[in-house]
């Protein structure tokens, strides 16, 4: 899968991040929760990223 930065919240990816891939999906990074009281299929995860991020993404970069 080929990644392409949108946003993040830095600019050396150690920080939460969008990606676009080469398969028209999103992906993103960000700080794993694990105490949510939710049942998350073991091949997925939750991550917590801020709402600006999501704005920025959606206003510059997600049409």
């Amino acid at each position: 899968m080929k990644l392409t930065r949108l946003v993040g919240e830095c600019q050396d990816g150690s920080c939460p991040t969008i990606y676009a891939t080469d398969r028209g999906t999103l992906a993103v990074q960000g700080s794993r929760i694990s105490a949510h009281g939710l049942e998350i299929p073991s091949h997925e995860t939750l991550v917590e990223i801020s709402v600006e991020l999501i704005r920025k993404a959606a206003r510059d970069h997600i049409a």
